[in-house]
């Protein structure tokens, strides 16, 4: 089954962001699971996140993608910045665990600023050690990064030590986000199975749980993480049907990030459905 959707605002509740989805063809969806910029999460209600699970499951939803707010740094130079990410991703996870269990949750390291990149790993493993146990449901992603600024993560080697450190290696993953990739130097557009093969290598396969489909306006390593429409920027639509139609790929859920609104959204997803070749 090809899994595709896009991300929604969670502003109108849980199961809303369900029927929106169907709307427009999605059997994914992902959402921030507190105001993006901010800290504060909503209260949830326990009978909407159950009228959700009920839907995904008649109609065959894929995993559920939340995503951390924006200003979490887990790898800050200031210890309270540091603590604040860290309880603030424990909150979310028991969250999810609680009323959304089984589905995934996509964070960013964050940025060393001028500590160095091998601080910045031990500091986040150091985060994922305490947060991460043995009973949890959720499944934690590291995204894949653009190396922007002192970003860490636009390498696979960044992202395999951090999975290393980590003592609950099970509950780990990586979400790899194609704008992403491409801003950091790895031609997804001419050498594909290149770059998977050294994923493979590096991190394994097995460990990769999701894409974060985009387009990018930016050249091959510009390292400057800035999204764009579905053929519209410097990875086009053909070189992003073949990620989506990949073999090591096409069995995974692909999440749209793309800047659009929901008529938009719904038109890429068509598109994309039309360009995904089922396997006979």
């Amino acid at each position: 089954m090809f899994y595709i959707g896009c991300h929604l605002s969670a502003a109108k509740g849980f199961a809303a962001m369900g029927q929106e989805a169907l709307s427009i063809g999605a059997n994914v969806f992902q959402f921030f699971t507190r105001n993006p910029r901010g800290s504060k999460a909503k209260a949830i209600d326990p009978q909407d996140a159950a009228n959700l699970r009920e839907l995904a499951q008649k109609n065959q939803f894929g995993p559920l993608l939340a995503h951390a707010p924006y200003t979490l740094n887990a790898c800050s130079a200031d210890p309270k910045t540091r603590e604040f990410a860290l309880l603030t991703m424990q909150d979310d996870l028991a969250r999810m665990n609680d009323f959304l269990p089984g589905n995934l949750y996509n964070f960013h390291p964050g940025s060393h600023v001028g500590q160095g990149i091998e601080t910045g790993i031990r500091q986040i493993t150091a985060l994922l050690n305490h947060i991460l146990t043995p009973h949890q449901t959720t499944t934690v992603l590291l995204e894949t990064m653009a190396g922007k600024g002192s970003e860490v993560g636009s390498r696979f080697e960044e992202l395999r030590q951090i999975l290393d450190g980590v003592k609950c290696a099970d509950k780990m993953g990586v979400c790899l986000d194609t704008c992403h990739v491409s801003d950091a130097g790895y031609d997804i557009v001419n050498d594909l199975d290149g770059v998977l093969n050294r994923f493979d290598k590096i991190i394994g396969l097995n460990r990769l749980k999701a894409i974060h489909l985009n387009d990018s306006l930016n050249p091959l390593g510009a390292h400057k993480d800035r999204h764009a429409k579905i053929g519209q920027g410097t990875l086009g639509t053909e070189a992003l049907a073949r990620v989506i139609n990949h073999p090591a790929l096409k069995h995974l859920p692909f999440y749209l990030e793309t800047p659009n609104d929901i008529p938009g959204y719904a038109a890429e997803i068509a598109l994309l459905r039309g360009l995904y070749q089922a396997d006979k």
